[in-house]
């Protein structure tokens, strides 16, 4: 059987004006049986309905802050820092990926980006809008878990892991407020955020607030997520 093929969204860096990736992306990707490509940053609809007949799921990694515009609302003055390159190539790889039902994995940026899409909102920063005693921005290393999530029983994440509680590093200060009509809970942290979420409808759409691709080579339910996932896209 060939390997599926896994398109990730390329993070962005500001100040080198370069394209980059996180290894634990790609290498969580390659542990599952998959083959991970890094996408070209573009919205270009022609190109990206390409792309998506290449490969066989994306991942929508993390990086900037979502813009408000996405969900309708200004600017929380200079605490949040987007990148509209970025936000473009997404809302057009989303809507075509929906379309066509490829599987996807939004991590981080990914889970608000797609809940923002759908028509759902955001906390613009946590410090200012959902101040808390839960640690959702923890220092390096990153690799360790920082807080607990309660996972929702009548879920997929609960179908796969077994649990009802569990461990998850964070690094975010962004997250889902109001929930996206047609996504369903999956996972909430101690102080009451969402942390992760499927979309139904679809064969396979997850989204988790943590970092599994910081976390799999010591988090067994990280690495059970990155499998999933990669199970998925081989049934194309």
């Amino acid at each position: 059987m060939k390997k599926p093929i896994i398109g990730l969204v390329p993070l962005f860096d500001d100040e080198k004006d370069s394209l980059w990736m996180l290894p634990g992306y790609m290498d969580g990707i390659v542990d599952a049986g998959g083959i991970p490509i890094m996408l070209p940053l573009t919205s270009e609809k022609a190109t990206i309905d390409q792309l998506l007949d290449t490969v066989d799921g994306i991942i929508m990694t993390g990086g900037h802050d979502v813009s408000p515009d996405i969900y309708g609302e200004e600017k929380l003055e200079d605490l949040v820092v987007c990148n509209e390159a970025r936000d473009s190539m997404e809302k057009e790889l989303l809507r075509q990926a929906l379309e066509k039902d490829i599987p996807i994995l939004g991590i981080c940026r990914g889970i608000q980006f797609i809940n923002a899409f759908l028509g759902g909102t955001l906390y613009q920063d946590l410090g200012k809008q959902h101040p808390s005693e839960t640690e959702h921005h923890q220092k390096p290393p990153y690799d360790v878990p920082i807080h607990e999530v309660k996972i929702i029983q009548d879920s997929g994440l609960y179908r796969l892991l077994r649990e009802y509680v569990i461990s998850v590093n964070s690094y975010h200060h962004q997250a889902v407020k109001d929930v996206a009509d047609e996504l369903k809970v999956m996972a909430v942290s101690e102080d009451g955020l969402v942390e992760a979420v499927e979309l139904p409808e679809k064969r396979f759409v997850w989204a988790v607030q943590w970092h599994p691709e910081f976390f799999y080579k010591t988090d067994e339910n990280s690495k059970m997520i990155f499998g999933e996932f990669v199970k998925h896209c081989q049934n194309l």
